[in-house]
């Protein structure tokens, strides 16, 4: 094994274990990324300070964080995506979607989330369907222009409509990440080399742990 990946994977397991540590003892905690995975930015678990609940909502951005588009336009689940989802279904996690869609798709979140769901359906090739009932009425898209990403105003609605549960979000790209890690989202750049596609489903249930 070459040298460099191996102490890449090292630093990566010891992030992850002083994440998983500190959320059972329910203290903060962040985790940096290695530079080598992260190209120096990300972070493979960025934990909240005190004062949210339990009961964590696990938010994703939609491509190439859960599904793929092809040239074709055809869409499939990203590898390991649908039973990630599922383990989360299994275990009571609640999920969302933040997600940037045309304004112009509908006046509220739900009219643009069924014309995503539209959109997406129509292209779909994968072998099972894509789980909207897991996502509920919590798919966040903008209403203008200058709320799509990475403007922190999606986020901050997530957030507020949360119920004061901590909050998670994954995605493909370090700035979306570093944005949501801002606004006080444990966070995780899906995507990366030598670290877990996802963030552990056992680690987003820790997160559920009661503060003090």
């Amino acid at each position: 094994m070459n040298g460099s990946v191996d102490k890449s994977s090292t630093r990566l397991g010891l992030a992850l274990g002083a994440a998983l540590v500190s959320t059972v003892l329910c203290t903060p905690v962040t985790a940096a990324a290695p530079e080598e995975a992260g190209k120096g930015q990300g972070a493979a678990a960025t934990m909240p300070g005190h004062g949210e609940r339990a009961c964590p909502v696990v938010y994703f951005d939609l491509g190439e964080t859960l599904v793929h588009t092809a040239a074709d336009g055809s869409t499939t689940y990203l590898p390991g995506a649908a039973s990630y989802l599922r383990t989360l279904r299994e275990r009571h996690v609640e999920v969302g979607l933040i997600t940037n869609v045309p304004p112009s798709w509908g006046t509220t979140d739900a009219e643009r989330a069924a014309r995503l769901r539209t959109e997406v359906d129509a292209m779909w090739r994968g072998p099972a369907a894509f789980a909207w009932a897991d996502f509920g009425d919590r798919i966040r898209t903008p209403r203008t222009e200058a709320e799509r990403k990475p403007s922190p105003v999606l986020w901050q609605r997530a957030k507020e409509d949360s119920a004061g549960c901590r909050v998670v979000y994954q995605a493909e790209t370090a700035q979306e990440v570093s944005v949501a890690s801002s606004l006080g989202f444990v966070s995780y750049q899906v995507g990366l080399p030598h670290r877990p596609a996802f963030l552990p489903a056992g680690l987003v249930e820790l997160l559920g742990c009661r503060l003090t």
